[in-house]
């Protein structure tokens, strides 16, 4: 299901640095395939306002993609194997930065998989104009053309420009409150600005858990 605007403007703009993804670099060979809440849960024993801080997410680690000869388990009880580069990355307002830094030398425990937090470096957010998100928390009983529908409400409540939308794969994490719904979404031909905004603002809950996060994608 997809949303069309066949208009198109073209502008250039400097990315500021008010929100910024820190990449931790880790050692963690292993983790369960739906690791959401436990990752969430071993940064806040660490970070304790992390959870309760609307502006800070979690990017949920994906390990190798199929791209690369290798198809990322569906099985929730799976293992992904991860690569000595991957990395841990939080989404946070740059004032947060060296607060969440206190993260480094510490190890997680992440549903008895060890991670070490081993060193961090700021990143900004893309300069874009095609965003993508794994994971939109959703009514489950939305049919596609309503999730449509919803976000594209959502998108123009925000105030942002945006010529396509497009739905995709839908997925389950598990919590203690219940299982949390999600769809996917990509979002095309924003202007630098409003990808920015929607990078630093995200769409729908559950930002520690990984929901609501954009990253660039190079194609549409």
């Amino acid at each position: 299901m997809m949303y069309w605007d066949e208009e198109t403007t073209e502008e250039s703009f400097i990315v500021p640095e008010d929100v910024i993804d820190l990449q931790f670099r880790i050692s963690c060979p292993t983790l369960p395939v739906d690791h959401a809440w436990a990752l969430a849960q071993a940064i806040e024993q660490h970070l304790p306002w992390f959870m309760q801080e609307p502006r800070a997410g979690l990017h949920l680690i994906h390990g190798a993609e199929s791209g690369n000869g290798w198809e990322r388990p569906e099985d929730q009880d799976a293992l992904l194997h991860l690569s000595k580069r991957t990395p841990l990355i939080l989404r946070l307002p740059a004032e947060l930065a060296e607060a969440a830094g206190k993260l480094v030398g510490s190890t997680l425990d992440i549903a008895g998989h060890p991670m070490e937090i081993q060193g961090i470096r700021q990143k900004p957010l893309a300069m874009t104009r095609f965003l993508y998100a794994r994971y939109i928390a959703a009514d489950p009983d939305l049919a596609e053309e309503r999730f449509i529908a919803w976000a594209v409400d959502e998108l123009k409540r925000m105030g942002l420009r945006f010529k396509k939308i497009l739905c995709g794969k839908s997925h389950i994490l598990e919590s203690p409150d219940g299982p949390i719904h999600t769809r996917s979404l990509m979002v095309a031909e924003l202007s630098y600005e409003d990808a920015v905004t929607l990078q630093e603002q995200g769409l729908g809950p559950h930002r520690a858990l990984g929901c609501g996060l954009f990253l660039p994608q190079k194609s549409f």
